[in-house]
Parts: structure tokens; C-alpha cells; sequence
């Protein structure tokens, strides 16, 4: 094996990222070394591409970007026991502390000392990635490299679906992007009766109806209570997915919940943002943050899920080599894509 890769590098503190030769990571005693087949393209790597607010104050550089990725294992460190060269694999790509509260209970996903792979770390756009043994996830032989690269933000729909019990439940999803749409197929699959989804993209909208069974409005131009009215829910809807980070759709969505309905909210709203707390006091709604994934409780679930039925293949829209990069950036925040994955197998 030679001793350098091509990746994806935050090089520069301005807008783009950059194909630079780089050295092979050195693992240690608990760390596996991933030869990468796919990575998708996330939100997250757009912010980071265009170099906004955000990203300046987050990420290091020079960097090298990505966390959603999958890929098989090629080399392990001295004490790793449970996995073997050759073996498929996806990961998670929050790296954890082990000296919290909530990390020491077991409650991974709540740690506050944790770092992204991609993030604040070396991330997964490369031909090999570094991560701890204790990140890894098997993949079994039923699931391909390319579902293997969007379980990342899989896992975020999953955690956000799965936070209250959908089963007969109505759902109304705000924000028709790719996690959107595959909590939308994941609430179908759990046995959701009604699911509405929302957004002001005509196209996203358009691939959530292929995705999955599901109802999508584009609220400007149908009203919300007319798409109620017409399925016969008289009272509202029982649960609500938040997944755009607008506060006129979480405005929207508590107008239409029931009395006591439920909110689970992933997208994240651009600073602060008003809010009538009185409404969802008096309407006795309960809200509940969603981040990241259930470490690893999710990835149980959602591998299960795929392993009997889930189907999100159709979410994938775009493929290009690795080479192509800029393609697939340029498509994904078009707005007129699904998931986008970079192919890193003939990386050269």
C-alpha cells in the first residue's frame, strides 16, 4: 500500500474545497483504518464548501471534510478484536469523551464533549479514514456501499421518526429535503396512518411522492387545512416531524397538531427565532431536540428496518466519481437532487 491518498480538503478560510494529495492516516491500538468506497454529500459539507458563519467559527483549518461514508476495513490496530481486514462498514461520526455524565451512563449521543469526524476531525472524503474500533459498524451483505454511505443522515430521520410512537398515528413532516423525506418512509414503514409533508420546493416535494406513500403539499400553493380537511382529520395531526429549520413551518406545524401532540425538531433555524410559547403551552404540545443519532441504538433499528423492508434507494439521485466533486456539490445545493454520493473506488 502506498503512503498517500487523494481527499477532499478545506485548505483555504474561503468558499470550495480541494483535491490534494495527503498522507495515509496512522491508526493507533483501538483504531481501524477504512479504505472508502462512497461518501454522500450532507448539508453540513455545503456550509462548510460555501464557508459561512457557521463554519468559521466550527471547523479547522486545513481540514479534511466528510462523515457519511462506507467502505471495508484495511488495516486494524493492536488491540482490536472484533472486526477483520476486508470487512464492510459504515461508522459513527460523532467521536465521544468518556468522562461525562451522560457519556458514562451510556447515553453517547448526549455527550458534550463530542467531535465530528469531518467536523473537527479528519473526515471521510478520502480514499482511507481513521476512527476508533468503538465507531464502527458492520455492514451486513444485504445492504449496499451506497445505502452504506447515507446511514449517517438515515440515522438522523430514524432517530427523529422513532422519538414517539407513530404507530396510527397522523404525521406531518415540514421540509421535503432528503432526512425529510426519509423519515417520511420510515414513519410508513413503523405504520403511520396519515403523512403529510411539507415544503416550497417543487421538486423535493415531487421526490418525496416517489419515495414514499405519503402526501406533500407545497404550501404555496394548497392550504394545510384543506390537505387536513380532506383526509378527514378533523382535530389535527397527532406528531410532528420538524425538518427545515423555518420558523414559519414550525409556526404551521403547531397550528396544526392536536391538543397534546408531539414534536420532534431536527432542523435547525437560523439564530434566534420568535416563538409563541403561549400556543404551545396552551395547547400542551411537547418538544423534544433531535441531534445526530442514538449511539447506537439507531443504527440497530434502522439496519433492521432495512433489512425488512425500508426502501430509501430512490432518496439517491445523483452518483459521480470523486473526481467529479464539484458536479456533485454544484447538485446537491441546487436544490434539485435527493442524496448525492461520490464513488472514492477509482480515486487516483
Amino acid at each position: 500500500m502506498t503512503h498517500t491518498m487523494q481527499a477532499l480538503v478545506k485548505a483555504e478560510p474561503r468558499q470550495g474545497l480541494w483535491r490534494k494529495t495527503q498522507p495515509i492516516p496512522e491508526i493507533g491500538p483501538e483504531d481501524v483504518l477504512i479504505r472508502i468506497n462512497k461518501t454522500g454529500i450532507c448539508g453540513t459539507d455545503i456550509h462548510i464548501w460555501a464557508w459561512d458563519d457557521w463554519a468559521q467559527r466550527t471547523v479547522p483549518v486545513p481540514l479534511i471534510t466528510g462523515h457519511e461514508f462506507a467502505g471495508e476495513i484495511a488495516d486494524i490496530g493492536s488491540h482490536v478484536r472484533d472486526f477483520r481486514v476486508g470487512q464492510r462498514c459504515s461508522g459513527e461520526g460523532h467521536l465521544i469523551g468518556h468522562s461525562s455524565r451522560q457519556s458514562r451512563a451510556g447515553k453517547f449521543h448526549l455527550d458534550p464533549e463530542t467531535r465530528g469526524i469531518g467536523v473537527n476531525e479528519p473526515g471521510a472524503f478520502a480514499e482511507y479514514l481513521k476512527l476508533p474500533a468503538f465507531n464502527v459498524v458492520p455492514l451486513p451483505d444485504d445492504i449496499p456501499d451506497e445505502i452504506g454511505a447515507i446511514m449517517d443522515p438515515l440515522g438522523n430521520a430514524v432517530h427523529t421518526a422513532l422519538s414517539f410512537d407513530l404507530i396510527g398515528e397522523d404525521v406531518l413532516i415540514t421540509g421535503a429535503g432528503p432526512i425529510g423525506i426519509m423519515a417520511a418512509a420510515v414513519a410508513r414503514h413503523v405504520g403511520a396512518r396519515h403523512i403529510v409533508i411539507t415544503d416550497v420546493n417543487p421538486y423535493r416535494l415531487d421526490l418525496a411522492g416517489r419515495v414514499a406513500d405519503v402526501v406533500p403539499v407545497n404550501v404555496t400553493q394548497t392550504d394545510l387545512q384543506d390537505v387536513m380537511y380532506g383526509l378527514g382529520m378533523r382535530e389535527g395531526f397527532d406528531v410532528g416531524l420538524e425538518m427545515s429549520g423555518a420558523q414559519a413551518a414550525l409556526d404551521q406545524m403547531v397550528e396544526a397538531l392536536v391538543m397534546g401532540g408531539r414534536i420532534a425538531m431536527l432542523g435547525i433555524p437560523p439564530g434566534r427565532s420568535p416563538v409563541d410559547w403561549s400556543r404551545i403551552v396552551f395547547k400542551a404540545i411537547t418538544l423534544k431536540g433531535v441531534y445526530g443519532r442514538e449511539i447506537f441504538e439507531t443504527w440497530y433499528k434502522m439496519i433492521a428496518m432495512l433489512q425488512n423492508g425500508l426502501d430509501v434507494s430512490s432518496v439517491i439521485t445523483h452518483r459521480f466519481n470523486a473526481e467529479a466533486f464539484e458536479a456533485g456539490f454544484d447538485a446537491m445545493g441546487s436544490g434539485q437532487s435527493g442524496k448525492v454520493v461520490l464513488d472514492w473506488r477509482h480515486a487516483a
